[in-house]
């Protein structure tokens, strides 16, 4: 009788353990198909919008609760799979268009600003010739040199506002070639680098207000602003 029962119980044991392997092992399978759907392409959702509309896009406002909560997410990667899709090149035309826009003017915009959560900038590189528009995917600040100093900053998605910030004045960045895919990296150096920091900091889920030491109405801006309010500019039903 022991022996049959100590039979019993490693057969009882085994079969658990098979469970638990197979439940272990299909949730991690799960998992790596998600990471890998995050890492390589666009969502139902992100093609929808990609899809429709202006080709300026509605700026989330950071006053809107629900654009609040699209502006506090922490986006994900691309990876070279969504670089070569349609949906990647209508992103860029998107985000070069509306950051480029007489109602916006920026000299910077991130793709959760327009409601995508994916790690893509548009930059002025006003360290370069002709001051260019330059769209960088799977963007990240890798290191950042210097002492930190105070400058003031204003966002798109926080309209008529300025703040000051503490930035570093280099910073070496790391994206995406679209082009073959591979890794790049690149020193930036004065406001260009100002302006990596601030748009890396959307792509984590972080506004300048969340740095800045003070706040106030840039009148000169908000007169542009109201005026092309009026215009219905900044409704998102007209995109």
């Amino acid at each position: 009788m022991p022996i049959q029962e100590n039979k019993h119980n490693n057969s009882t044991f085994s079969f658990v353990l098979l469970v638990i392997l197979l439940v272990v092992g299909t949730i991690m399978s799960l998992q790596l198909s998600r990471e890998k759907k995050d890492a390589e392409g666009f969502t139902k959702e992100e093609t929808a919008l990609l899809s429709s509309g202006d080709s300026v896009m509605y700026v989330l406002n950071v006053n809107d609760p629900d654009d609040e909560k699209i502006l506090r997410i922490k986006s994900m990667q691309l990876g070279a799979e969504a670089l070569k899709s349609n949906e990647y090149n209508r992103l860029k035309a998107k985000l070069l268009a509306t950051v480029k826009a007489p109602e916006y003017g920026g000299v910077g915009i991130a793709a959760p600003q327009i409601g995508v959560n994916r790690r893509v900038i548009a930059v002025q590189r006003v360290d370069k010739p002709g001051e260019p528009f330059e769209v960088y995917p799977d963007i990240q600040i890798d290191t950042a040199f210097g002492n930190m100093a105070p400058g003031f900053e204003g966002c798109l998605s926080v309209p008529t506002k300025r703040g000051r910030v503490m930035r570093y004045p280099m910073v070496v960045i790391s994206y995406r070639n679209p082009s073959d895919f591979s890794l790049c990296s690149d020193t930036v150096n004065g406001f260009s680098a100002i302006i990596f920091q601030h748009e890396c900091d959307h792509l984590d889920g972080v506004l300048y207000i969340d740095k800045t030491d003070s706040i106030f109405i840039d009148q000169e801006w908000k007169a542009e602003y109201d005026a092309f309010a009026t215009q219905g500019k900044y409704l998102r039903s007209q995109r």
